[in-house]
């Protein structure tokens, strides 16, 4: 007699797995189309490996850290990558082309109803295309995946978005005033990479969004972003957020009509964020000084510093102008499917918390 499950029932006994098994087959659908999909446009599939350097110099995604034991028992410190972004950058100045990588990828402390330590990332990069055709490029994956999965629509917690339905765009700075009410490039002030933070906390709390003391520019940004934009992007059909302040895009290049921007826009659907996409940075000089400032605020405000990969600034040297994005594939899953929680798109979920250290 088979044991039924209970509430605390892992994933893997049976009938819990029977439960979950349509999203997982669907999942597998819509991974097989989106191969076929970059295949049939020459896209090469590249394999990148989880132990870099550097996880990534993000200010605030965690990273797991591992050792590295050489034969003769020396020991160095490597990490689990957080994206493949800086071994595809360097295949990129290595020559080719136009690639794509289904990557396994790790971020620490990030477990929600859509975060997962261990997840996939969908990552594609054009070497000579301007950032503006990746939006074709989500629209055509919206669809496919839509197509695959037997969706009708894409659904997350109450909100819909057509898949087949193109891509609208709006830059930040019209969402901000549109759903704040805020002139985000009023707070910009004279230097775009270090904005005037009190001019925009001042517009904050007027819109009634609670404000620290101590919190900067960027924390008021994205504070702004969380509770008056995000949530409402992407309702009907998907948004690209485009075009964001420049101090924002840690590995975009600047606008060369407006410095104060970067060509950088993220993905949304359902007032999920789907993927973030970047006209890329390729001058190592100004790479290196983002990254150490980026550092620096990482240090402040976790006691934390990832290092810089230096063999990723000498390949930027090399690297052709180029336009990259990474999309959550377990996300898309998940709204193709209408799951509440991203474990319920994941074959095996990472084990729950251990004992306490």
């Amino acid at each position: 007699m088979r044991e039924s499950p209970s509430a605390a029932s892992p994933w893997w006994h049976p009938s819990v797995h029977a439960d979950r098994r349509p999203a997982l087959i669907a999942r597998a659908r819509v991974t097989a189309a989106l191969r076929g999909w970059f295949a049939a446009r020459d896209f090469l599939e590249v394999e990148t490996p989880a132990l870099q350097v550097s996880p990534g110099n993000e200010i605030h995604l965690g990273a797991f850290a591992t050792e590295l034991v050489a034969p003769d028992g020396s020991r160095s410190r490597l990490y689990l990558h957080t994206s493949p972004e800086f071994s595809c950058k360097k295949l990129l100045a290595a020559g080719e082309p136009r690639l794509v990588a289904f990557a396994r990828v790790f971020r620490n402390g990030e477990r929600t109803a859509l975060h997962h330590p261990e997840f996939t990332l969908l990552e594609w990069y054009r070497a000579g295309a301007p950032y503006g055709d990746l939006v074709a490029d989500c629209a055509g994956l919206l669809a496919a995946a839509a197509d695959a999965a037997g969706a009708e629509r894409l659904a997350f917690r109450g909100a819909s978005a057509d898949p087949r339905a193109g891509i609208e765009r709006v830059t930040v700075a019209e969402a901000v005033r549109d759903l704040a009410g805020i002139d985000l490039l009023a707070t910009l002030g004279d230097d775009p990479l270090a904005p005037d933070g009190a001019a925009l906390a001042a517009a904050a709390r007027a819109a009634g969004i609670r404000v620290a003391d101590d919190d900067g520019w960027a924390d008021v940004f994205t504070r702004i972003l969380v509770e008056k934009v995000e949530p409402f992007l992407g309702h009907g059909r998907p948004t690209a957020l485009m075009d964001y302040p420049a101090s924002e895009a840690a590995l975009a290049r600047r606008k060369p009509d407006d410095p104060r921007l970067a060509e950088r826009f993220e993905l949304y659907a359902c007032g999920v964020e789907l993927a973030n996409a970047f006209g890329e940075l390729t001058d190592p000089v100004e790479q290196r000084r983002r990254f150490a400032a980026d550092m620096a605020t990482k240090a402040r405000l976790y006691g934390v510093r990832h290092p810089i990969d230096e063999d990723f600034l000498a390949a930027l040297a090399l690297m052709p102008e180029a336009s990259g994005i990474a999309l959550g594939l377990d996300r898309l899953v998940m709204l193709a499917v209408g799951a509440r929680r991203i474990e319920d798109v994941l074959w095996a979920p990472v084990a729950p918390a251990g004992t306490p250290l």
